[in-house]
């Protein structure tokens, strides 16, 4: 049977060689479909054409790459329509469906929605963003609408995307590898409390309560420790901690997949206080290795957590609350115990494997090329 042939729009940025994890997915992909990515270069030297990837540039002036980006993708997905002449194209996002929308390729369009696409605007990056929010919203709304096929993952972003009135198509995660989590069996859990947190430093990832909550809990705690990876535009208020509480505070700007494994067997709980979140992959990660959350009750991380059972799923933006549970869980070992046996249980109802994933889509891709 000929397989579909699928233009793949996204703003991820992409560096060469891609990471073996990133690799089985597009193994599985091409087994399915054919495939041709059109993205961002995550530096310039991952830009241009390569093994079925076109990928952007980025900007010298990195405040100016996503307003770049999105002005030039209508012509780029025009262009690349062109030669490539696209079954379907499947944008991943409302803004990227909008892109495609406008450029008018005649194929089939299948937009995936993975988080609460108000965040761009509301909670990330500068506040000159905040002021273009409801320009935003309405472009993701006319993008949505326009689709012949919606993907979500999870409940939270099914319900998100029926209140712009929208049906979903199907529902179901986003490829998530966990042979690194999975290869080797997790550690025990470590005689110390150690938290661990792993995301962008940005406003929507709630590091400015972390850091508050964690000010809080040093105190309380003595034999406690944190650990953060990541890196944005928060980078100034994780530094200031780190001077602060040297002894108690790691911070790794970018981990490899294995030594954030590696991380997650030191921590005893993993942090994720969100504003806002789509289906967050770390949480599943954590739960393969046993690892609890603390997480906000907030976009997707409520599908996965289950309070009291696999972590502790609190108010959002409150750094009471947040220092609060660190605390409970600090000061509680049975607690941390029962918790880090629930996640480990919970692992298994996120695990799709590659070849199930691209099945799934190729599935979806034919709903959308058979409506005629």
């Amino acid at each position: 049977m000929q397989r579909p042939r699928v233009l793949m729009v996204a703003r991820t940025r992409y560096r060469w060689p891609l990471s073996p994890s990133l690799e089985r997915k597009f193994s599985a992909l091409r087994a399915e479909l054919e495939v041709h990515v059109l993205a961002a270069a995550a530096d310039r030297a991952s830009a241009g054409e390569r093994d079925g990837f076109s990928l952007a540039r980025p900007r010298r002036v990195r405040r100016l790459d996503g307003l770049t980006y999105y002005l030039a993708l209508p012509f780029r997905v025009r262009s690349a329509a062109r030669w490539f002449r696209p079954d379907a194209v499947v944008a991943q996002g409302p803004y990227e469906a909008a892109a495609v929308a406008l450029a008018r390729t005649g194929a089939k369009l299948v937009v995936e929605v993975h988080g609460d696409w108000r965040s761009a605007t509301r909670l990330y990056g500068s506040r000159f963003r905040r002021g273009l929010s409801p320009v935003a919203d309405a472009v993701a709304a006319w993008g949505l609408r326009r689709a012949d096929r919606v993907r979500t993952l999870s409940p939270f972003t099914t319900e998100l995307v029926r209140s712009a009135g929208v049906e979903p198509g199907d529902a179901f995660p986003a490829f998530v590898d966990l042979d690194t989590f999975r290869e080797t069996d997790p550690a025990p859990l470590p005689e110390h409390t150690e938290f661990l947190f792993v995301g962008v430093l940005e406003r929507y990832k709630f590091v400015d309560g972390l850091v508050e909550a964690w000010r809080a809990v040093a105190r309380e705690v003595p034999g406690t420790s944190l650990r953060i990876v990541g890196d944005g535009s928060g980078r100034a208020l994780v530094a200031a901690l780190v001077a602060e509480l040297p002894e108690r505070t790691r911070w790794d700007r970018r981990l490899a997949p294995e030594d954030v494994r590696a991380a997650l067997d030191d921590a005893a709980v993993l942090l994720l206080p969100s504003r806002s979140e789509g289906l967050p992959r770390i949480a599943i990660e954590a739960l393969s290795r046993g690892r609890p959350v603390i997480g906000a009750r907030v976009g997707g991380i409520p599908d996965i957590v289950e309070d009291g059972v696999s972590g502790l799923v609190i108010e959002p933006e409150s750094v009471d609350a947040l220092a609060a549970a660190m605390l409970r869980v600090a000061q509680d070992r049975s607690l941390v115990e029962a918790l880090a046996a629930g996640a480990s249980r919970a692992a298994d109802r996120w695990h799709l494997e590659p070849s199930e994933y691209a099945a799934r889509l190729r599935a979806l891709v034919e709903s959308a090329t058979d409506r005629d």
